[in-house]
């Protein structure tokens, strides 16, 4: 299964963000995007039902069952919500590529709060997501990697 880039900016391992749960893989494998700033809408990277929907972070089901979190920023969550904008709604089942949440990275600040934005293959071992984007630029909706369903 095909899983695309929830946002424009710079693909680098999950492995270098500064959140050790991230990090570590603890949650599941994934890649980072260091996202590009200016305004934008994050789109959904699978086609399937959202099962949890926050300001900084959305979980999702594919048909097959896999799970995907998309989760933005680091230390985000005490934000509540300021600086994020819900365009989809909890339950709903999406397309790959639909919008999600809209932000604008340059706008998030505060005490050790990032912008990069993870995405992660939940109930995976660690270390079972590569991705050729590595190092290089990735638009929304660009292949972001593959996993097996």
């Amino acid at each position: 299964m095909q899983v695309l880039a929830p946002c424009p900016g710079r693909v680098f391992p999950i492995t270098e963000v500064s959140d050790p749960v991230f990090a570590g893989e603890m949650v599941g494998p994934g890649i980072a995007i260091d996202p590009s700033p200016g305004r934008t809408t994050v789109v959904a990277p699978v086609a399937g039902t959202i099962l949890k929907l926050h300001p900084h972070a959305f979980a999702m089901a594919t048909a097959d069952g896999l799970g995907i979190l998309v989760h933005l920023g680091i230390n985000t969550v005490r934000l509540d919500g300021a600086g994020f904008e819900l365009v989809a709604t909890e339950g709903s089942t999406v397309s790959a590529g639909d919008p999600m949440v809209t932000w604008d990275p340059a706008a998030i600040t505060g005490d050790d709060i990032t912008t990069t934005v993870m995405v992660v293959v939940l109930d995976r071992p660690a270390g079972t997501v590569s991705s050729p984007a590595l190092g290089k630029d990735v638009t929304a909706g660009e292949p972001l990697f593959s996993v097996d369903a």
